[in-house]
């Protein structure tokens, strides 16, 4: 791994002396000098983030300023779609290009159970993948990834070092990443351990509140809160690389649950919130003060953002590096969390898990100095699948032939071409969906065999309440024909009622 490492920095420094000696060559023969160097490409991607949960997307309660300062010097997408309802899916498209119907990955399949000696990880990736990271790299960027990873845990096909990342450090299993106090994260294909944490059950919820919130805390909280480990490990990779384009996918596990933040964050929040201690009824970790846990956990996720934000100022690279915020999929309904309360999917219909607008439509906000006006918003409908050509265009890289997306870089400069999208197509657990200008289609009793299909004018109604299936059937019929056709078959993530099941243990 180390020699890997190594040969991928002789690389980049290669590539960066030819590019001095193109540029001293033609400034000797008075031609002018090239470009320069490709931008800087920073990633954040919340973990169960809802539309509704961003000031610049309509949070009043809880501040969001440094991804609010996003909006305010960039622009938003008011239309963006995660790949999935769900965690690894999700990541699966926006690494790859490919949406759920022709991913690798289409579901959160596990290795392993809930105890502690469990085998760590979900299904991982295939050795050839053509990942943004890996096109990046052999362009000449430094990749890094921090958080949670989700497509491969340590020493498969699919580990982050196999994928085209110089480094990562966080974590590689989505079920570790339900304790935000873990025993150990991985950074570069080694565990390392965190001093203080110990090892508990992270969905064993209590028959009564105990005592004092003391007492939670000395059971559900540890000495080391992974995330502060992961940001300072994010900052430093900015640092390390400031010489030379990097491209930095911080994947923040926050706020999926559990509801846990260092209990000093609590203080910001009103005590008048939380009538109700959380007892673990609906899965997860039990909290005294879950609203005001919640909103703790997004807060900190602003602090990391502003954090990483402010060193890219430091250093003098904010005008050169392009800055993306999103979230993997829509507001979780588990874990204590009050997606009412907070309006976190904004009147939208369903939530996390779901493949109506609320479990799909994302916060989206992007910062790129020079290029995009400040101030912007855009309702392109577009989605995770459309950031790898965009990506690779925005760091002057070929895009690999065949992937679903589309570059949205015409958007973000506001000139050009845009190219559009015939539909956008999700598959998730028996669920099928479809999005093609103002009309959805979903399906969503697939595992019953009912192929019945749904359909909703979302420029009429938003919020999907009225079924227009029976009175638009010349609608319904071109819908149904994209469904069929927008997919292949998986035999590792066969969709209930259309492929044959599969033993995936075989």
């Amino acid at each position: 791994m180390r020699m890997m490492k190594t040969d991928h920095g002789l690389l980049r420094l290669l590539t960066w002396l030819g590019c001095v000696s193109l540029g001293i060559t033609a400034q000797l023969n008075g031609q002018e000098s090239p470009p320069r160097r490709p931008p800087n490409i920073v990633f954040f991607m919340a973990d169960d983030l809802g539309y509704g949960e961003v000031g610049a997307f309509g949070q009043k309660l809880i501040p969001t300023p440094n991804i609010d300062s996003l909006a305010r010097d960039g622009m938003i997408f008011t239309d963006h779609y995660s790949g999935s309802p769900v965690c690894a899916p999700s990541r699966c498209v926006l690494l790859t290009g490919l949406h759920t119907g022709h991913a690798q990955v289409r579901n959160n399949w596990e290795n392993g159970g809930w105890g502690e000696d469990q085998p760590e990880g979900q299904w991982p990736l295939a050795t050839d993948t053509a990942t943004l990271a890996r096109r990046l790299q052999a362009s000449g960027y430094a990749t890094g990834g921090v958080g949670k990873w989700g497509l491969g845990g340590p020493g498969t096909t699919g580990a982050p070092e196999k994928q085209g990342f110089d480094h990562f450090c966080g974590y590689l299993c989505q079920r570790i990443a339900h304790n935000h106090y873990p025993t150990h994260l991985w950074r570069d294909g080694e565990r390392i351990d965190l001093p203080g944490n110990k090892w508990f059950d992270a969905h064993k919820k209590l028959k009564d509140p105990l005592d004092t919130e003391a007492e939670y805390w000395e059971r559900y909280n540890g000495a080391v809160y992974a995330h502060d480990v992961m940001l300072e490990d994010a900052v430093s990779f900015v640092r390390d690389h400031r010489d030379e384009p990097f491209f930095l996918y911080y994947a923040s596990p926050i706020p999926h649950a559990a509801l846990q933040a260092p209990p000093e964050d609590l203080d910001a929040f009103p005590r008048e919130w939380d009538e109700v201690p959380y007892l673990g009824q609906k899965g997860y970790l039990p909290h005294p003060r879950p609203r005001a846990a919640y909103a703790a956990m997004v807060a900190h996720l602003d602090r990391e953002v502003g954090r990483v934000l402010a060193t890219l100022d430091e250093l003098d690279l904010r005008d050169n590096t392009i800055v993306v915020f999103t979230s993997d999929n829509g507001p979780t309904f588990n874990g204590g969390t009050d997606s009412t309360f907070f309006e976190s999917a904004a009147g939208m219909r369903g939530l996390k898990c779901s493949v109506y607008e609320g479990g799909l439509k994302v916060p989206t906000l992007v910062r790129w100095p020079g290029h995009i006006e400040a101030g912007r918003s855009s309702d392109l409908i577009s989605s995770f699948q459309d950031w790898m050509p965009t990506l690779l265009e925005v760091a002057g890289t070929e895009c690999p032939q065949g992937l679903d997306g589309i570059s949205l870089v015409p958007t973000l400069e506001g000139k050009g071409n845009q190219a559009e999208h015939e539909a956008l197509y999700f598959e998730y657990a028996g669920q099928q969906a479809l999005r093609a200008g103002r009309w959805k289609a979903v399906r969503r009793k697939l595992r019953k065999g009912n192929l019945e299909t749904e359909l909703y004018d979302l420029e009429a109604d938003p919020a999907e309440a009225k079924n227009l299936a029976r009175s638009r059937p010349e609608v319904l019929a071109r819908m149904v024909a994209l469904l069929e056709s927008s997919r292949t078959p998986s035999k590792q993530f066969p969709l209930p009622g259309i492929d044959k099941p599969v033993d995936n243990k075989k």
